[in-house]
């Protein structure tokens, strides 16, 4: 039984060294003179310096990413802490109105008095829609910005390469 595992392994050995003869057959066979092609180092400098090139250029596109992902975080969150004060001061606006129509002396004055709160509430309402708008266009805008820088870079750098 003990034969057969040392026996297995003896023949594994003859096998590499038999490996081992051939290589260095080849080897002598080609000289000691043997350079490659200067086509084939320049190629394998351009792949290498290619790949280089591509890892550079994702490593860019994370990074832009990483930055448009930061400005629109911060970006919503201003956007809805200018929601949530525009909504408490709408809020604190009604609650005022409910109640100084309880200290009306006729239904004249409460009509009046409602129909100005409905103004003023409307008017307020598209004034900071408007605002909400606006601040949601500039935050698209310099969300896009870094990527909008990468797809410039891209389109020079393999503009150049085409």
């Amino acid at each position: 039984m003990s034969e057969k595992p040392t026996s297995a392994i003896r023949g594994r050995e003859r096998v590499a060294m038999a490996d081992s003869a051939t290589s260095a057959r080849s080897i002598e066979a080609v000289g000691p003179s043997f350079t490659p092609k200067p086509s084939l180092t320049q190629g394998t400098e351009t792949m290498i310096n290619g790949t280089e090139n591509l890892i550079a250029f994702s490593k860019g596109n994370l990074e832009a990413f990483a930055k448009s992902g930061q400005i629109w975080a911060s970006g919503v969150q201003e956007l809805t802490t200018q929601f949530a004060a525009a909504a408490k001061v709408s809020f604190d606006e009604s609650i005022a109105t409910f109640k100084a129509l309880g200290t009306v002396k006729s239904v004249k004055e409460a009509i009046d008095l409602q129909s100005g709160f409905a103004r003023t509430a409307f008017e307020k309402v598209i004034a900071d829609s408007n605002k909400i708008a606006d601040a949601s266009m500039k935050l698209t805008e310099q969300t896009l910005a870094p990527l909008t820088a990468r797809v410039t870079a891209a389109v020079e750098t393999f503009g150049k390469a085409a």
